[in-house]
C-alpha cells in the first residue's frame, strides 16, 4: 500500500488565492499525563490517582473559539469522555465537531488489528452515546500510523469513519511517514475515508512541521505565521493546525524524573501557548474538519 500511498492525488483543489484559505483547526482532548512523554514515568493504572485538569483547559479554549468566532474539531480520548461526559456534551452545545481520538492514547502502532478495531469501535460509540451526534473523524494518538500498519486505514473505514487524521509526512523520532503525501487524499482502494495528514512546508527539498504541537510553541510566532503563509502562497493547500488543553494549563504538576528531551517538549513555553492561539486565530480563517472536507470534495 505504501508505493500506493505515494501515487495519490490530492483531495483539495488549489486554492484560487493564499486569501482564500479556510483551514481545519483542532484540539486533541487529552490529560497532561496520558502523553508519551509521560509514558516510561505514569502508568495508565495510575491514572485516575492523578489530580484532573482537562475541564478547566477545555472550558478556557471553548472561550477562546467563542471570542473568535471558530469552531473547531475535539479528537477526544474515550477515557476522557467516559469520566467528563457533560465537557463532551458542552463541546458539542458550543457547535464544535466531536471526533476521536482512540480509547487511552495508546499508539495504533502498537496495537494488533484486532486491538486496533475494538478501540476504535469502543471509542466511537462511546462518544455517539454522549454526544448524541455520529462522530466520523479519527486521529491516532501520536500521528501513529506509519509503514508498519496502514492497515489501519482499511479498518476505520469498515467501522464507518469517513476521515482520519493520523499519518505525519516527516521524519521524526516518535512519528512519521517521509513519503507519504503531504495534503488530503483517499488512501487507495477505499471509496470513503480520506486522511488529511500533517501539515508541512518543504525547504531545500526537506520536509518541516507546521501544524501545531510543541513546534507552534518552541518556534518563534512569526517564524510559523511565515510557514503557514508559505504553504498557502506555494502550495496553493489549505492546512490545519492542532494543540492539546494541557498546552494552555502552565499551572499543571510538574512530573519530575523526564530525560531533557521530554521536558523540553512537554514544558517549553506553556506560558505563551494562549497568546500565541489568540494571534493565530486572527491571522488565518479555520473551521471544523468535516465541514472543509465536505466542501472542498463538493468542488
Amino acid at each position: 500500500m505504501l508505493q500506493d500511498l505515494r501515487s495519490s492525488q490530492r483531495l483539495f483543489p488549489a486554492l484560487d488565492t493564499p486569501a482564500a484559505a479556510v483551514n481545519g483547526m483542532s484540539v486533541d482532548v487529552e490529560e497532561y499525563f496520558q502523553v508519551k512523554a509521560m509514558a516510561g514515568r505514569i502508568g495508565r493504572d495510575q491514572w485516575d490517582t492523578l489530580p484532573g485538569r482537562v475541564e478547566g483547559a477545555v472550558e478556557r479554549i471553548l472561550a477562546l473559539f467563542d471570542e473568535h468566532s471558530v469552531q473547531a474539531t475535539f479528537f477526544i480520548l474515550g477515557w476522557i469522555a467516559e469520566r467528563h461526559p457533560t465537557l463532551v456534551r458542552q463541546i458539542a452545545a458550543n457547535g464544535h465537531e466531536i471526533a476521536s481520538h482512540g480509547w487511552a492514547h495508546q499508539p495504533a502502532d502498537e496495537q494488533t488489528r484486532g486491538e486496533f478495531r475494538d478501540d476504535i469501535l469502543r471509542t466511537k460509540q462511546t462518544l455517539e452515546d454522549i454526544g448524541g451526534i455520529e462522530v466520523i473523524g479519527y486521529r491516532a494518538a501520536s500521528f501513529s500510523i506509519n509503514a508498519t500498519n496502514l492497515w489501519a486505514l482499511e479498518e476505520l473505514e469498515r467501522c464507518g469513519f469517513r476521515y482520519s487524521s493520523s499519518i505525519y509526512p516527516v521524519q521524526h523520532d516518535i512519528y512519521g511517514l517521509p513519503d507519504a503525501p503531504r495534503f488530503a487524499f483517499r488512501p487507495p482502494n477505499l471509496t470513503q475515508l480520506v486522511e488529511w495528514p500533517g501539515p508541512t512546508i518543504v525547504i531545500a527539498g526537506r520536509r518541516f512541521a507546521c501544524g501545531g504541537g510543541g513546534w507552534f510553541r518552541v518556534l518563534p510566532y512569526g517564524l510559523f505565521r511565515w510557514a503557514v503563509r508559505r504553504l498557502h502562497a506555494v502550495d496553493r493547500q489549505p492546512t490545519f493546525f492542532y494543540f492539546h488543553p494541557w498546552e494552555v494549563d502552565p499551572q499543571q504538576p510538574r512530573v519530575t524524573g523526564l530525560g531533557l528531551k521530554s521536558r523540553l517538549r512537554h514544558y517549553t513555553n506553556l506560558d505563551r501557548t494562549e497568546p500565541r492561539l489568540h494571534r493565530l486565530l486572527s491571522d488565518f480563517r479555520w473551521d471544523r474538519f468535516d465541514r472543509l472536507l465536505d466542501a472542498r470534495q463538493a468542488t
